[in-house]
């Protein structure tokens, strides 16, 4: 299962979720889509739900929960310190990444990622369920949230631009380009500039994940972040994408998989950046 990895603990197989369904005392599944429909139309067994919408962002900020909310969190979904959280989801696993990384803000200690997600769990033609489950509430004392650990902010990107440190853009090449302002085939919205971050490199967060959903060899990700991209694990990494949450996939493949013992996600990312009033923008399809 380890594929070379730096940090196999952090995935699980199929196989293992598979065999650990009714382990609810110390396993609590966590299903966490971009669809939020999704969940409702069958889920893994004893899978809880968390909407990165309703659950994990601030209702009125433009932030996460606070401490009080995400004690809140994991008291309705039985889940206590010692859990050992597993998180998939749709689109090969994004939210589920970004559900783990906001659990780390919080110091959540055993996260870890179904590899493959739901697409491999339903491709394998494995049973789902339309049965929420109920669980016990817990008692939970959060840590305060750890932002500078793994979160980059604006004035920090800013830093880095100008420091000359590595940025990885993790969108699609034509939104690094300035062509569109969001994912191929969504509403044009939410930033008044296109292009990427001034010497961001361009690696498509698609680029680590295998056709059946899962995360390619460490090898195979090597080659993309290493060889190509000239990366390092010595190197102080911020990824970045439109909101944070493809950066989140990425910021897990460098931390965990690789090894990166300082990388964070700017979840500002393009919807504040190009709103910005004179931060440095590269945009390849405007002339000057």
């Amino acid at each position: 299962m380890s594929k070379g990895y730096v940090h196999p603990e952090v995935l699980v197989s199929t196989d293992w979720v598979a065999e650990n369904l009714g382990n609810t005392d110390t396993i609590r599944l966590v299903e966490s889509n971009e669809d939020l429909l999704l969940y409702s139309t069958g889920h893994v067994e004893n899978a809880v739900h968390i909407d990165w919408i309703a659950d994990l962002n601030d209702a009125i900020r433009r932030d996460y929960l606070d401490e009080k909310a995400f004690a809140e969190l994991m008291k309705k979904n039985g889940i206590s310190h010692d859990t050992t959280v597993v998180f998939y989801g749709d689109k090969n696993n994004w939210w589920a990444c970004y559900a783990f990384w906001v659990f780390k803000l919080f110091g959540h200690a055993d996260c870890r990622v179904m590899d493959g997600g739901r697409k491999k769990w339903l491709d394998e033609g494995r049973e789902v369920t339309k049965v929420k489950p109920s669980f016990p509430e817990t008692h939970y004392v959060p840590a305060a949230r750890a932002d500078y650990k793994i979160r980059a902010f604006r004035d920090q990107v800013l830093e880095h631009v100008e420091s000359e440190r590595p940025l990885v853009d993790v969108r699609s090449p034509q939104e690094f380009s300035g062509e569109l302002l969001h994912m191929p085939g969504s509403p044009q919205e939410g930033a008044l500039r296109g292009g990427h971050i001034r010497g961001a490199k361009s690696v498509p967060w698609s680029r680590a994940v295998a056709d059946d959903g899962s995360f390619k060899p460490a090898n195979q990700l090597r080659a993309i972040y290493e060889e190509e991209q000239g990366l390092s694990s010595d190197d102080n990494v911020i990824a970045y994408c439109r909101i944070g949450e493809r950066s989140s996939h990425t910021w897990f493949v460098l931390t965990y998989l690789l090894g990166y013992p300082n990388v964070r996600n700017y979840d500002g990312s393009w919807t504040e950046w190009g709103n910005l009033v004179g931060v440095p923008i590269e945009n390849p399809s405007k002339s000057r």
